[in-house]
């Protein structure tokens, strides 16, 4: 068995700058983070400390953008082995199947038809990839609605399932022989080696006047979280460090360092009228779902919060 599974960044993955602050730092295998660890894969399959022993939890911060990162990430091995053995299969599709409900698959197709109504196209005609797409739910979705739809994946399981829907399998080589309207990451951006190349690549892919969406974690106030150094806080709770769990979320990026990295790639953002986006919002019969219809673009569009974001490639200036 190799020493080491783990390669170290020397920068940040987000805009390359060197400069940057450890801002917090312990060993796999000590406490809180080795229990953590063992809590997080204990209901998803398990894990095998032996390939972590010697390596350590470091998260930088960037001093330009401001991205947290973790600087020891797992190899391709060590990566394999976590997505299709540690996070075991079976287990992660029926916690996939069973966990969601309408509202879940509500805000895909709400998405899809928002995106659908501002392309003006109708959408046999446009052409959707789904990168990292998972178990395909998206993917499933854009087909629902007629639209050419592709995804892309590295476990081999998933991609696999999404062949038997009906989806559009292409691996990382065959991504640039296409060109989309629409790209979409969602929750995948926290999880990449090389976000800021994986970005430039996805751009070459993208039509003249093509959308791309990042939606990741938001890490603005981690810094908080860590200081409280709560590592049993459930995910979605105040004092959750779910944005930096050790090993996958290896990215931990806030709105202005998804930005800068978007900027340095050529992209800018792209807001949705609002008016595409409450005329094809759903649920509006339960009070809550229908708060979040009404404030949601808000919080995204006029206040400029969150890592929700469209991005398109950037405008020529006129004089």
């Amino acid at each position: 068995m190799p020493k080491n599974y783990f390669i170290t960044r020397p920068c940040c993955p987000g805009c390359k700058s060197i400069r940057h602050n450890t801002i917090y730092s312990c060993g796999f295998l000590e406490s809180p983070v080795k229990e953590y660890i063992e809590s997080f894969y204990a209901c998803q399959g398990g894990v095998e400390f032996e390939y972590l022993k010697g390596n350590k939890f470091v998260l930088r911060e960037c001093n330009d953008c401001g991205l947290i990162y973790q600087e020891e990430i797992p190899n391709e091995f060590l990566m394999g082995k976590l997505y299709e053995e540690w996070i075991d299969p079976e287990i992660a599709f029926n916690q996939d199947l069973h966990n969601h409900g309408l509202d879940y698959y509500a805000l895909y197709a709400q998405e899809i038809m928002m995106l659908i109504a501002y392309l003006n196209t109708k959408p046999d005609q446009l052409k959707y990839f789904d990168f990292g797409m998972g178990w395909g739910r998206w993917a499933i979705m854009a087909m629902a609605f007629g639209c050419d739809t592709y995804g892309s994946e590295l476990s081999h399981t998933r991609l696999e399932f999404a062949k038997s829907r009906g989806i559009k399998v292409i691996t990382w080589k065959e991504i640039l022989d296409h060109q989309f309207d629409f790209i979409n990451t969602d929750q995948v951006f926290e999880h990449i080696h090389e976000p800021l190349e994986t970005l430039l690549y996805l751009k070459k892919a993208l039509k003249p006047g093509g959308i791309i969406k990042i939606s990741v974690p938001d890490g603005r106030d981690i810094k908080r979280r860590l200081s409280v150094s709560d590592w049993t806080a459930p995910k979605y709770s105040r004092y959750s460090l779910n944005a930096v769990s050790p090993l996958e979320h290896i990215n931990c990026f806030n709105r202005a360092s998804m930005i800068k990295m978007a900027d340095i790639a050529g992209l800018e953002i792209m807001n949705l009228p609002l008016r595409i986006q409450y005329t094809h919002a759903t649920n509006w019969k339960l009070i809550k779902p229908a708060l979040k219809n009404i404030l949601y673009p808000l919080y995204h569009d006029v206040l400029k919060r969150g890592t929700y974001i469209f991005f398109r490639q950037k405008r020529l200036k006129g004089p």
